[in-house]
Parts: structure tokens; C-alpha cells; sequence
């Protein structure tokens, strides 16, 4: 068995010790569609079913592992293990109940953090499996062995992610010299009641910490964006980041992003994520708009600051 020294060891029995050995190839990213800690996880793989991964994930960055790297989980279909003894490393992360959201920032580190290790300690590739039996790193959906029915996990924006940051993440680390260790960053988590009442078709700031900015720079970053929003059912909200420069007043906007529609009980859950740098007297912001009148009711922000 292998374990992971920086994940908590919630180890399931019978599972652990009864369940085949493997020779670890692969790493896949799952989303479970349920907003819980690695805990909640552990206690559903223990109370309600045997379809386990190997690590569980929480969206503050807790992070689980259930059984050992060397020893089958069941959670990727064919890849569990193959008939030469090869077998999957999987991760469930928390997710809203359809898998849409991004990860967290602190999702993001860990993943590229653990994704490292499995290089490192397995010798997995850092490649992206180009079958369902090649060897590297990948998520649920990449290949149709990899689920019993097809499946849509881990959603589109954490597909995203994962070419975008999470795997480029762990090349670039995995990469780099073994001496030099990476710098930690500062965990940001502001919740903050009530927000700015929206007129319909006009983009508002979403301030955090009643500070119309979410981050300032110097520094790079990984940043998640929360709202509630309460307006009539069907009512679309937008969002959108902007890079301000406190000394030229220049504004760069991001393209917006369709966050999605209000639902019959007159809410919407929103997030938007984004990773980059900030110059000194550069700041982060981030804008929402609805089509028809709506306010938003609570906002979060969950980030990660490398300071430059």
C-alpha cells in the first residue's frame, strides 16, 4: 500500500484489505455531485456503497484517502484494474448536486499537489492518457471505458480546468527542480450577507470585504467567485472579471460568463473561477448583471494568493 502523506488516512475496511493489488498508471478527476467534505465521503463509502475512489476532496481543500494507491478502487469501470495488474488512481471532489461549478482554489492546489506525488512516488507519466489503458492523467468522461454508462463527470468546467490549469500545473511542478520547494500561498475565505440590488441588462461590482476588489497585486492567483441571487424564475445572470490599474485607471474585461437562470424558487447559485497575475496597483474584480431585476443575497469569495 501506498498513502499519501498529505491527505488525512480514513482507511474503509473490508475494502482495503480484501480488494486486489495494482500497479498505478493512471490518475483520474471525478466530481461526486454533492457539496461534502472528504469526511462525508469516508462516511458514505463505509455506510452506502462499495463504489469508492482512492481520495476524497472537499471544496475548503480537505483531503481524504480511503485506500491505499497500490489497491483497486472501484470507481473507474475498466480502469480499476486491468488484466496485466495496471489499475487507476481516482479522486472524487465536491461539487454542487450537477456537477457544473469550477473547483476551488484550494480544490486546484491539492490536485496539482497530489498529482505530483503519484508522478513522483508512481512513476505516472505526465501525459494525457491518449486510450483507456495508457498510461498519464485524465478525468471521468476522457474515455468510454472509464464508466459503466456514460457519464458527463466532472462537468465542463473543470474539463476546462483540467487542460487549462490542473494538469499544466502539475507538468510545470513535477518538472522543476527537486530542491526548490514550492512557495505557499495565503487562503483566502470572505463570506459576506447581501450584495447590490441588479437593474436589469446593467453589470454591477460584486465587492468582497466591502472593498470593491477581490485581489491586489503583486501577486498570482487562484480565484473562486460565489453569489445567491434571488429574481423572478428565468431571469439570466452574467458575470465577468476585470484587471483595474489603480494608477491608469485602465479597465481589461474578461468575456462574460453565462451563469445560468433563476429556478422556479426564485434562486440561483453562481460561481466563476479564475487563475492569472496581478501587477503592483493592479486589482481583481469581478461584475454581475441580470436580465430583469434580482439582488444578490450572499457572496463569497475562496482564493489562493502567491505573493510576487
Amino acid at each position: 500500500m501506498a498513502w499519501y502523506p498529505a491527505a488525512t488516512r480514513m482507511e474503509l475496511q473490508p475494502e482495503s484489505d480484501a480488494q486486489a493489488a495494482i500497479r498505478p498508471t493512471q490518475f483520474i478527476l471525478h466530481s461526486i455531485a454533492a457539496p461534502w467534505t472528504a469526511r462525508r465521503m469516508y462516511e458514505y463509502w463505509r455506510d452506502s456503497t462499495n463504489l469508492e475512489s482512492h481520495f476524497g476532496l472537499g471544496y475548503e481543500g480537505d483531503l481524504g484517502q480511503y485506500i491505499g494507491t497500490e489497491t483497486r478502487a472501484d470507481a473507474n469501470y475498466q480502469a480499476n484494474r486491468r488484466p496485466d495488474g495496471t489499475g487507476a488512481v481516482s479522486i472524487e471532489t465536491a461539487s454542487n448536486l450537477k456537477h457544473t461549478d469550477p473547483w476551488t482554489g484550494a480544490q486546484v492546489e491539492q490536485l496539482i499537489r497530489l498529482g505530483v506525488w503519484l508522478h513522483q512516488r508512481h512513476g505516472i507519466p505526465l501525459r494525457i492518457c491518449r486510450s483507456a489503458s495508457d498510461p498519464g492523467y485524465g478525468y471521468h468522461r476522457l474515455h468510454a471505458a472509464w464508466s459503466s454508462g456514460g457519464t458527463a463527470c466532472p462537468g465542463d468546467a473543470r474539463v476546462r480546468q483540467f487542460k487549462n490549469v490542473v494538469f499544466p500545473g502539475i507538468v510545470a511542478r513535477a518538472s522543476g527542480s527537486p530542491q526548490e520547494e514550492d512557495p505557499m500561498p495565503t487562503v483566502i475565505n470572505e463570506t459576506q450577507e447581501g450584495g447590490p440590488a441588479l437593474t436589469a441588462g446593467t453589470y454591477k461590482q460584486l465587492a468582497m470585504a466591502n472593498d470593491a476588489a477581490l485581489l491586489q497585486g503583486p501577486c498570482a492567483y487562484s480565484a473562486t467567485a460565489y453569489a445567491t441571487v434571488r429574481g423572478q424564475a428565468g431571469t439570466r445572470v452574467t458575470m465577468r472579471f476585470q484587471d483595474y490599474h489603480l494608477t491608469t485607471k485602465h479597465r481589461s474585461l474578461d468575456l462574460p460568463i453565462d451563469a445560468g437562470t433563476i429556478g422556479p424558487d426564485g434562486l440561483l447559485n453562481v460561481a466563476v473561477t479564475r487563475n492569472g497575475v496581478l501587477d503592483r496597483d493592479e486589482v481583481l474584480r469581478v461584475e454581475i448583471k441580470a436580465d430583469r431585476a434580482a439582488s444578490v443575497e450572499w457572496r463569497v469569495l475562496r482564493a489562493l494568493r502567491w505573493s510576487s
